[in-house]
């Protein structure tokens, strides 16, 4: 099971930042916990905060054209108003196109776009009752997946698996009961076909999700529990791998092994290795980041404030 480790709040300047461990920390057991634990300390660090964003949602890279794309879900989260937009940024956080795709333009149709992900040639991105899919390179609308058949709540989060399937979370409303829409994972397939791979309220408002090449299997975060989920496609219930914290939006999966996790109610960055938790406080409302695995930085957009943030990621040393 994982155990919670903390670490005090950092301050948040553009280019630096001072991070020291907690003194109620526990001992940390092994030899090698203790060094993984001492690099894990060295917080990430702050790099540029990028502005000029409304509502950024999801960041995801690239890295055969070396650029990060940042959905913008541009006003209310579930108006189909047609005037959201997807940015592309260099790597050092230079806004290359701040409207890069934008709804009502150049025949594209984007109301509020929130997950994002990659493949091949094609970024798919997450909108109120449909999927996307854009031309990475030039941001020309490619095929759009229709979802109100389905009927969802809240579509969410995006990821593929190797097959080429795409996975999307549906968490349900943030009160009250779970509407009919909710706490669900849906599933498009060979010819664009869309079904229901999972509809369980043990998903607990599923919210982030990416594939774990290691695991071969998914891992969700809950906007409703802390539970971090293991789910393999078929499989009738999520396994319980860990916990995290409530309000968990992104997550991720670092080839070292590292799970890294943001969490509005927690403000903060989780860092999961083995049975060690790590905590970097001083966000506001971190949504779904982007690795850049070039250059191992995070690209982190903050809903409320509409920023992106760059952050370096420790090196991991046995």
């Amino acid at each position: 099971m994982l155990r919670p480790r903390f670490f005090s709040a950092l301050t948040l300047l553009a280019l630096a930042a001072c991070v020291a461990k907690d003194t109620r920390r526990a001992a940390i057991d092994s030899t090698d916990s203790a060094k993984k634990a001492e690099v894990l300390a060295n917080a990430p660090t702050p790099g540029a905060s990028v502005a000029g964003f409304q509502h950024p949602e999801s960041a995801r890279y690239d890295s055969l054209l070396d650029v990060f794309f940042v959905s913008n879900m541009n006003g209310e989260p579930d108006a189909k108003d047609d005037n959201g937009f997807i940015s592309r940024l260099r790597p050092d956080g230079t806004i290359d196109s701040l409207r890069f795709i934008a709804g009502g333009r150049g025949g594209v149709t984007l109301d509020a776009p929130r997950g994002l992900v990659i493949t091949g040639d094609t970024l798919w991105a997450v909108d109120l009752d449909a999927v996307r899919g854009f031309d990475k390179r030039t941001g020309a609308p490619l095929v759009t997946v229709d979802f109100r058949g389905q009927k969802p709540d809240f579509l969410n989060d995006i990821a593929a698996a190797p097959d080429g399937s795409l996975y999307i979370t549906d968490p349900g409303p943030d009160s009250g009961p779970a509407a009919t829409g909710g706490n669900r994972i849906f599933k498009i397939g060979k010819g664009h076909r869309v079904s229901v791979a999972l509809h369980s309220d043990s998903l607990g408002r599923p919210n982030g999700i990416t594939w774990d090449a290691r695991g071969r299997r998914f891992i969700i975060v809950q906007w409703a529990g802390r539970r971090i989920l293991g789910w393999r496609p078929g499989d009738a219930q999520p396994r319980t791998i860990g916990f995290g914290a409530t309000r968990s939006d992104g997550v991720e999966v670092l080839a070292d092994g590292r799970l890294l996790i943001t969490s509005w109610a927690e403000h903060a960055l989780l860092i999961h290795y083995g049975a060690e938790e790590y905590t970097v406080r001083g966000f506001s409302a971190p949504a779904d980041f982007g690795v850049d695995t070039r250059r191992r930085r995070l690209a982190i957009p903050i809903a409320d404030k509409n920023t992106v943030e760059f952050w370096a990621i420790p090196p991991l040393q046995p």
